[in-house]
């Protein structure tokens, strides 16, 4: 494989955003193709017994076994870090597999983690039942308050994990306050940020450590594939993440990489777009629901700090209902344009009940702690015409008695 001037850092470091995610992290064969080479191959060979044990030994530079290198998946590596402004990548299977690497690769028994109580439900899950396992404590609290930051913190605290936006609440963290205390305490910092990606929000900019990716969302963006990544140094990626990684296997399968590769050369373009429609379609329901959770509206409690953060404010908005869940799932049932889906970031507008999919594991009490309510929607609006949105939230709004 030849590498190309897209990963030669000298060069990317100078490139803008949007074209670091078309071109960074390329590398072309000796046929010079032009979209990035699929390599569908878990082994490599060697030109000798001696060579194998060198690259084995970190003596020799080359592949050794798709669970640690594999060139397409290199590629999306490269080209996440780029965009991120990180030294290093790496990614996984899912988003999951990247959430649950970045916190246990680098805890253990009798380790403290603090984390934001609104977050997405496994995640949730890895810090309410997955680290107590491990001896692992655990305090939740409203990520949205900084003096509770402060207060959470014990001489064995580890870990800061939060989401920004949270899923479903879009609850804000205020990244520079959260992230710098984090340092100032010795302690490590992890972002999940798969509601803004580095298209519209950059942690590692505000002092985040680590920011974990579930690419299977705006990334990719058609609903296609699954897959996680984690940016770090590269100190923390080799020598914290890595290790885990290696012996532990939840590798992104090369198809899936290619995959997100594609997505990654339209993601800025998608996430203005996305962004704006979101804007639009929230500005009609902001008259017409009870509550609007949209960190673009000026209506939102936190919106100066999103403004402050973010360039734009995505695809993803929340509203609740007086109904509860019989008004909801009406809601959406009157729906004609819109997909009930659980997923979200995808091209396709999408709306679902987190109350009754999301989160339903959690439990009515652990959804009430973090603000999912049962007549709460959450809302990905897509790359439609967002006067079509508008007709349709329009007529089954109606239709739910609003």
């Amino acid at each position: 494989m030849k590498k190309t001037t897209g990963t030669d850092r000298s060069i990317t470091s100078r490139w803008r955003p949007q074209t670091r995610a078309v071109r960074a992290g390329t590398w072309r064969s000796e046929h010079g193709e032009t979209s990035e080479a699929l390599f569908l191959n878990s082994g490599y060979t060697y030109e000798s017994a001696a060579s194998v044990a060198a690259r084995f030994a970190g003596e020799e530079v080359g592949m050794t076994y798709s669970r640690l290198q594999n060139p397409t998946v290199a590629m999306l590596e490269e080209r996440i870090a780029a965009m991120e402004s990180a030294e290093a990548c790496r990614v996984q299977a899912s988003g999951m597999a990247a959430m649950t690497a970045a916190l246990l690769c680098q805890v253990k028994t009798g380790d403290h983690v603090v984390a934001g109580r609104a977050a997405f439900g496994s995640c949730r899950w890895l810090v309410d039942n997955l680290l107590p396992k491990f001896g692992i404590e655990t305090t939740v609290i409203d990520a949205r308050d900084n003096a509770a930051w402060e207060a959470a913190v014990r001489p064995n605290t580890k870990v800061f994990f939060f989401e920004t936006p949270a899923n479903p609440t879009m609850d804000i963290v205020d990244l520079e306050f959260v992230c710098g205390l984090a340092r100032s305490r010795g302690i490590t910092s992890v972002v999940d940020n798969a509601f803004a990606t580095s298209a519209l929000q950059r942690p590692l900019e505000f002092g985040a450590d680590v920011v974990a990716y579930s690419a299977t969302k705006l990334m990719d963006g058609q609903g296609r594939v699954l897959a996680g990544a984690v940016c770090a140094s590269q100190d923390w990626i080799d020598n914290v993440l890595l290790p885990f990684q290696r012996n532990t296997g939840p590798n992104l399968s090369p198809f899936n990489a290619w995959v997100v590769l594609k997505g990654l050369e339209t993601l800025s373009l998608r996430a203005d777009r996305q962004s704006r429609n979101a804007l639009e379609v929230g500005r009609f329901l902001e008259g017409r629901v009870p509550r609007m959770l949209h960190p673009g509206l000026e209506s939102f409690s936190q919106h100066n700090l999103a403004m402050r953060q973010m360039e734009a404010c995505g695809p993803i908005f929340s509203v609740v209902l007086d109904g509860g869940r019989e008004q909801a799932h009406a809601l959406l049932d009157a729906l004609e344009l819109i997909d009930i889906s659980n997923n979200i970031g995808d091209a396709k507008s999408l709306a679902c009940h987190p109350a009754s999919t999301t989160h339903a594991n959690m439990g009515a009490e652990a959804r009430d702690e973090m603000g999912v309510e049962e007549g709460m929607l959450r809302f990905n609006i897509g790359l439609e015409d967002p006067r079509d949105l508008i007709e349709d939230l329009d007529q089954a709004l109606v239709r739910a008695g609003l």
